[in-house]
């Protein structure tokens, strides 16, 4: 879903086990990968993180996180988890999902921004990192012109880079239409005045019906989305407009005790790693490969995060608590779990030694 560096998986020491840090008890298989860090609760309703790596100073990069409700907000998280308050925007209609982007060029200066979906207001609301200040002009609205009940009602976003620099934002809702325009893409550019503006680009995106469409990865360099259709699959298609709207290929088909919830990409060498989608209510990660055509499953690892909406992983060294990367999961505890990677990665080599 972000963007990161890429690390070599074959470096990662398998290290053991670690336990919470802030000592909140978690009901969980004894055999359940722990988090290294629990972070401080939110007001209301946990549902989705997008980490921020500091381009400066790796070990000062940000967690941001979703806390939805009508009066929720964006919490912004230092790395073992502690809320910064002085960053943290509250007042937000129910922000759902959130999602980073690296380098838009606003009013002349190359800014990094956390953009994520306010579904009371059906907007999307953008701030600038690492200061998480507004540079949206109070809200940019999204799928005008629709009318169907809920069709307006924003859930998923993934924000996707091109080759060129170009910026799009991608964007999910409640509920929507079958036949191939669930998703919509928009372009993010200046308006001139050093805020960010939204033109749509495309619609796209094939819908089961079976209950509804959140959590989306985009894939930077191979050039990929991915979104989970709950109940029914994982869908993928191109992220550039101009290649179309062809479904590339649907995996995870009977993969999952519940709903397959959030996902994201963990990036190693040569444009390998893996797809990681979270199996809600099972409190476990299905892990399928990131390349090729047909995905398939490689491992299913239990950890300790409960009803699990979204997730977010980064390949790149952060400091010496996350040397080969962070997993963050949502938990229903109003909190998100922080993972070692080489923790996450014992257990996938435990299946393929």
């Amino acid at each position: 879903m972000k963007h990161n560096k890429i690390i070599n998986i074959a470096a990662i020491a398998i290290l053991g086990l670690t336990i919470s840090c802030n000592g909140q008890a978690q009901k969980t298989d004894a055999k359940a990968v722990k988090p290294l860090y629990i972070s401080d609760p939110v007001d209301f309703d946990t549902d989705d993180p997008a980490i921020w790596v500091n381009p400066s100073d790796p070990a000062k990069s940000l967690v941001i996180g979703t806390d939805k409700d009508a009066n929720g907000g964006l919490y912004v998280f230092d790395l073992k988890g502690k809320i910064i308050a002085t960053k943290t925007v509250r007042g937000l209609k129910r922000p759902d999902n959130v999602d980073i982007a690296y380098g838009i060029n606003l009013g002349g200066k190359k800014t990094d921004i956390a953009i994520t979906t306010e579904r009371y207001t059906h907007k999307l609301r953008i701030y600038s990192l690492p200061d998480m200040k507004p540079v949206d002009n109070g809200g940019i609205p999204v799928f005008e012109g629709e009318t169907g009940v809920e069709y307006r009602d924003l859930m998923g976003i993934s924000m996707y880079t091109n080759p060129q620099g170009k910026i799009y934002a991608i964007v999910g809702r409640k509920t929507g239409p079958k036949e191939g325009s669930y998703l919509w893409q928009y372009e993010l550019t200046d308006n001139g005045k050093g805020a960010v503006k939204a033109n749509l680009v495309r619609k796209f995106g094939k819908y089961s019906g079976k209950k509804e469409i959140e959590a989306i990865a985009v894939d930077n360099e191979l050039g990929y989305v991915y979104y989970c259709d709950e109940q029914f699959g994982v869908r993928k298609y191109y992220a550039d407009p101009a290649k179309g709207n062809e479904e590339l290929a649907l995996f995870g088909e009977g993969d999952f005790a519940v709903d397959n919830e959030g996902i994201a990409i963990y990036k190693t060498a040569g444009n390998k790693g893996y797809v990681l989608v979270s199996d809600q209510g099972a409190q476990q990660l299905k892990v399928y490969g990131r390349t090729g055509d047909k995905h398939p499953l490689i491992a299913t690892i239990k950890y300790s995060a409960n009803q699990t909406d979204g997730i977010d992983v980064v390949s790149v060294p952060l400091n010496s608590d996350f040397k080969h990367g962070l997993l963050v999961a949502m938990s229903d505890d109003k909190t998100f779990h922080f993972y070692r990677w080489e923790d996450i990665a014992g257990k996938i080599l435990d299946v393929n030694p």
